[in-house]
């Protein structure tokens, strides 16, 4: 689950493109072209849809039900970015779609790949804020640093009841003892 970066292009896995950025996308539309009822009207219909299919997943349906809607959505989206447009922005927003559609759908396949990465920006949200109030990192080895020492941090997070616990006893064996595995070290969750 990715925005459209391309630096993600290189990961050898399947890519769900992020529909609430490709939401903001369209609807920035309207913002540079006020006045344009065919923009006003691709925005309307798209948003309505790409909106739709981030909401899905939160419906208490089965899995037979959700299949259904997903299957409709999706033919809505296809039929919307299909259609023959005249406004060279509209044909741009068309164009990801019809060139990138198998990064486009596979929430509509499986019920647990949400449509939209709003977890992941949630969780990142605050060392950005961080990052942002602090000037950054300094220099490219700062930088570095950081998003290390991050992914450590967050991956504990993700795996240790008590991140400081499973931190400072990892950097207590390594400062005893600087031959031992860091890895191994960090995320043996032994908090003694």
């Amino acid at each position: 689950m990715v925005d459209r970066y391309n630096g993600y292009n290189k990961m050898p896995c399947s890519i769900q493109y992020c529909y609430a950025h490709l939401l903001r996308t369209v609807k920035d539309l309207e913002k540079d072209f006020p006045e344009n009822t065919e923009i006003e009207s691709f925005v309307e219909a798209l948003a309505l849809q790409l909106t739709n299919a981030i909401s899905l997943r939160m419906l208490d349906i089965t899995d037979k039900q959700f299949k259904r809607q997903a299957a409709k959505i999706k033919n809505e989206i296809l039929n919307i970015v299909n259609r023959h447009a005249r406004h060279p922005a509209i044909q741009k927003i068309q164009d990801i779609f019809r060139e990138k559609a198998d990064r486009l759908y596979h929430w509509a396949d499986d019920r647990n790949v949400p449509a939209d990465n709003n977890l992941a920006e949630r969780e990142l949200c605050p060392l950005v804020i961080a990052r942002k109030i602090s000037f950054g990192s300094q220099s490219d080895v700062g930088a570095k640093t950081r998003e290390i020492l991050m992914t450590v941090l967050h991956t504990l997070k993700k795996r240790s009841p008590d991140v400081t616990i499973a931190f400072k006893s990892a950097l207590d064996k390594l400062a005893e003892d600087g031959d031992i595995d860091p890895y191994k070290t960090v995320f043996s969750f032994d908090s003694s």
